[in-house]
C-alpha cells in the first residue's frame, strides 16, 4: 500500500504530465502499431477540439444541487464559470457554454480553452486566482486540492460544486449530468448523453470479439493483453497500470485485456519491474504521446527494464493516445476508443 507521500508524488507527477500535453506527431519512430491518438472517428472532430452541441441552451437558475463532499449547493448564475479540470471543462464547452468560462486548469488543452487564464494545476489550486475572476460557479472533483484552497474559495461564498472523479466508460453519462445539472441546462445535457451513448456504441460494434480469431490480435483466439504504462521520462518515473489505473474500461471495450489487472495488480499504478512486466506479458503496451517522447519514443522505451522481453517490447507494438484525453471519460472518449480500437488492430491480426 502507498503511504499518502508517495500517493501525494504520483498524484503531482500526473499533474505535471498532463500540463505538457497536447496532440502531436507520432512520437514512436520505430513502432508497429504507433500513432499520435489524435482520434477522429464516429464524430469527425480533431482531438484538440470539442465539438459543442447544435443548440446553444440558456441556462435556467438558480438550481440547488448535492455536492460530492455532502454539501448542498445553490448556484444562481452560471455568467462566469471556472472548471478546476481539464475533463470538467470540456463537458461545459461541449454542453456548448464555452463563452461562459473565465478561466481553465492547466490540464486544459483543447483548442477552444486556449487562450483562457491558467489558475491551476488540478492538484495545486490557486484560490487568490480563481478569486480575482469573480466567478460564479467553480466546479471541481474530488481529487482537486489542496483542501485548504478549496475552502478559501468556499468561505468567499464562491458555489463550488465538486464532481466525483471518472474511472471508467460508465462514468461518462453520470459526469454529464452532475455538469449540466449544476449550469441549469439539464435537456442539453440529456442531448449530449444521448450523442455520447450512441457515439461510443458505434465505435464498440467496431471492435473485434474474441470469437473472431485472427482479427482480434491473437493466433488462438484470445483476446490482446494490454498494458498500460504511465511514463514521464524527464522525471523518472515508470509505472504500471493496475485494477485502477482508469485504462481498464477503455481496453475491455475494445476487446482487449487489461494486462496490469489481469497480472493481479489491484491498484491504480505500480513501479515498472522486469518481474512485474513478466507477469503482465503484454501482447501491447499501451501509453500516453508525451509519455512516450519523454522517454524517446519506441527505441526509448524498449531500453526500460523489462520492456524488451515482453511478447510487446519484442513485437514493438505501442499504442499511443494524446494525454489530454486519454483517461477523461467524457465527450470525446469515443474518439479515443477509436484509436484504441483501429492501432490495436491496425495489422490486421
Amino acid at each position: 500500500m502507498r503511504t499518502p507521500r508517495l500517493a501525494g508524488a504520483l498524484l503531482s507527477a500526473l499533474a505535471l504530465a498532463l500540463a505538457a500535453t497536447g496532440c502531436g506527431t507520432d512520437p514512436a519512430s520505430g513502432g508497429r502499431t504507433a500513432g499520435s491518438g489524435a482520434a477522429g472517428p464516429a464524430t469527425g472532430a480533431p482531438a484538440d477540439r470539442v465539438e459543442p452541441l447544435a443548440a446553444t441552451p440558456r441556462p435556467r437558475l438558480p438550481v440547488s444541487v448535492g455536492s460530492a463532499d455532502g454539501k448542498r449547493v445553490t448556484v444562481t448564475s452560471a455568467d462566469r464559470v471556472v472548471p478546476l479540470t481539464g475533463g470538467l471543462s470540456e463537458i461545459v464547452f461541449t454542453l456548448g457554454l464555452g463563452k461562459h468560462v473565465v478561466a481553465r486548469d492547466i490540464t486544459t488543452t483543447f483548442e477552444q480553452a486556449a487562450k483562457l487564464p491558467v489558475v491551476t494545476r488540478a492538484h495545486d489550486v490557486s484560490a487568490e486566482s480563481v478569486l480575482s475572476l469573480k466567478p460564479t460557479l467553480v466546479l471541481a472533483d474530488t481529487t482537486t486540492g489542496p483542501a485548504e484552497a478549496i475552502g478559501q474559495l468556499r468561505d468567499a461564498g464562491i458555489p463550488l460544486v465538486v464532481i466525483d472523479p471518472a474511472k471508467g466508460l460508465d462514468d461518462v453519462d453520470r459526469r454529464i449530468d452532475a455538469v449540466a445539472s449544476a449550469l441549469g441546462v439539464p435537456d442539453a445535457g440529456t442531448a449530449l448523453k444521448q450523442r455520447t451513448d450512441d457515439r461510443l456504441a458505434a465505435v464498440r460494434k467496431s471492435a473485434p470479439a474474441p470469437e473472431d480469431g485472427r482479427k482480434d490480435g491473437r493466433k488462438d483466439g484470445q483476446r490482446p493483453r494490454v498494458a498500460f504504462l504511465y511514463l514521464r521520462g524527464t522525471a523518472s518515473v515508470y509505472l504500471l497500470g493496475g485494477r485502477d489505473s482508469g485504462a481498464s474500461s477503455l481496453l475491455e471495450a475494445a476487446g482487449a485485456i487489461d494486462a496490469g489487472k489481469a497480472s493481479g495488480l489491484t491498484k491504480d499504478f505500480t513501479a515498472i519491474t522486469s518481474e512485474a512486466l513478466a507477469k503482465a506479458a503484454p501482447d501491447v503496451i499501451l501509453v500516453m504521446t508525451k509519455g512516450l517522447e519523454s522517454v524517446g519514443g519506441t527505441d526509448g522505451l524498449v531500453k526500460i527494464p523489462g520492456v524488451a522481453e515482453t511478447p510487446a517490447g519484442m513485437d514493438r507494438r505501442v499504442v499511443s493516445i494524446d494525454d489530454g484525453v486519454l483517461l477523461n471519460y467524457g465527450p470525446r472518449t469515443d474518439q479515443v476508443l477509436a484509436s484504441l480500437v483501429r492501432q490495436l488492430y491496425a495489422d490486421g491480426k
